[in-house]
């Protein structure tokens, strides 16, 4: 089980005060379409997703992009249990979407890039370890049932 101080619990908590989940979830999951585009292939269903400006504009990546900040903020209310929270979800993406699971840390990477961009000098040194740390919580959790 994973411990967390109060400041780790406070600086996560404060980065997910300052989401536009709209935003930052379109921006971030486009990102990563854009930046590993064999990422796309998950993605078939979604329509036009033959540049950046495509990807930037399709509304199912931006739909898809809030969906996952609203699964990180499942976490985010069950930092104690994460492992279990996420159970379902990594089924879902191990035996029925059959997701790459290293997929997970280069969008985690691309939120990190996001997330960073909006906050500015905000996202401290500090703050970006508390992050990284619940990211990695997470992505190991996602994860769980490639095991």
């Amino acid at each position: 089980m994973v411990q967390w101080t109060a400041e780790e619990r406070a600086a996560i908590q404060g980065v997910f005060a300052t989401l536009d989940y709209e935003s930052v979830g379109r921006e971030s999951l486009a990102r990563c379409l854009v930046v590993y585009p064999w990422t796309q292939r998950y993605f078939g269903g979604f329509g036009n997703l033959y540049n950046a400006e495509a990807i930037m504009a399709n509304p199912n990546v931006a739909a898809h992009g809030t969906v996952v900040l609203r699964g990180l903020e499942k976490a985010l209310k069950n930092m104690d249990d994460i492992k279990n929270t996420y159970t379902t979800l990594s089924e879902l993406h191990s035996e029925k979407l059959q997701v790459d699971p290293g997929n997970f840390q280069l969008l985690a990477d691309c939120l990190t890039v996001v997330v960073a961009k909006h906050m500015r000098t905000e996202f401290t040194p500090d703050i970006q370890a508390a992050w990284q740390k619940f990211l990695s919580v997470v992505i190991s959790a996602l994860r769980r049932q490639y095991h």
